[in-house]
């Protein structure tokens, strides 16, 4: 296997054509270490929602594959899973998919004003920035590199 990009790349590509063939789209891909443990955490997605049979589906077709291909360089733990209600946008697809919509938004650092913490729509994504407009009359670009995550909020009407 190639060593160009990360594990979780090269995961990421190990993965799409199996998730292709159960009816799945990859959501994300990552690799982490957690306290003593590393972790390969698979999110995967699909219209109206994904199941515990997904999950069993997507793992059982990945683990020959991640055996044979081994892209991992040490012992880690497979995690197959749903991004959940309250995604994380992490790729630019991801924020092509939720423009328009509500989305929670963290920063790294904090706002002159103390806020680290804003929720808004999504109005525009390009080039590493992201526009949200946060009222009918304030709107913010930040950049990608600002912010400790974004993520959807689909349960909530803004």
């Amino acid at each position: 296997m190639s060593t160009k990009g990360g594990v979780a790349a090269r995961v990421y590509a190990l993965c799409e054509p199996l998730a292709e063939e159960l009816g799945l789209a990859v959501w994300d891909v990552q690799y982490q270490k957690e306290g003593s443990e590393w972790v390969l955490r698979i999110y995967i997605d699909k219209e109206g929602g994904v199941g515990i049979d997904d999950c069993v589906a997507m793992s059982h077709a990945l683990d020959p594959v991640l055996d044979r291909e081994d892209p991992v360089p040490q012992e880690y733990v497979l995690e197959v899973s749903s991004p959940g209600l309250n995604r994380k946008l992490t790729r630019p697809e991801h924020f092509e998919a939720y423009m328009d919509e509500p989305v929670r938004v963290r920063l790294i650092r904090p706002l002159e004003e103390g806020t680290r913490e804003l929720e808004g729509l999504l109005i525009g994504y390009e080039d590493g920035k992201l526009e949200l407009q946060l009222d009918e009359e304030t709107g913010i670009t930040l950049e990608k590199k600002e912010l400790a995550w974004v993520c959807a909020l689909d349960d909530i009407d803004l």
